[in-house]
Parts: structure tokens; sequence; C-alpha cells
């Protein structure tokens, strides 16, 4: 499982385990699975989509950018629409 975080100027949007998460990036969209390697990427607006013991769930976000490091992802938004 992979750690999780999205994070706004004004709130935490989500923290938890997800098996996999995907996100608009800047020159398309990619895909993060566990044991993913080191990345930092920008974002465009899109939807951020990932998937939780509980289901799949997504938001929409206005640009930010993503880190990628030992299993965990750290998504630091701009906004979130949705």
């Amino acid at each position: 499982m992979i750690q999780l975080t999205i994070i706004t100027p004004d709130q935490k949007v989500f923290e938890g385990e997800v098996s996999e998460a995907t996100f608009p990036g800047a020159n398309g969209s990619f895909q993060v699975l566990d044991n993913h390697a080191a990345i930092v990427s920008a974002l465009g607006k899109g939807t951020v989509s990932y998937t939780t013991k509980a289901g799949k769930k997504s938001h929409i976000v206005d640009g930010g950018v993503v880190e990628v490091k030992d299993n965990k992802i750290v998504l630091l938004a701009e906004k979130v629409i949705d």
C-alpha cells in the first residue's frame, strides 16, 4: 500500500493508504503504483483519482505539484474544486 496525502493551502483533503493513484500531469495523466520510482511532477487542471479499501475516489484539482518517494505520495494542490 501507498501512503497518500492531498493538501491545499487551506486544508488537508485526504490522508490514507491507497493501492494506486492517477494524476493529471502537465504533459498527460500518469499512474503511480506500489514501489514507484521517485518523481516530482507539476500537475495541470484535472482529476486526481485513487483507490482505497473503501473503493475508488476522485477530486478535481486546479494545478499543483506531486512528489512520490518511498511509497509515499504528497500532493500539494493549488485548489481542490470537487
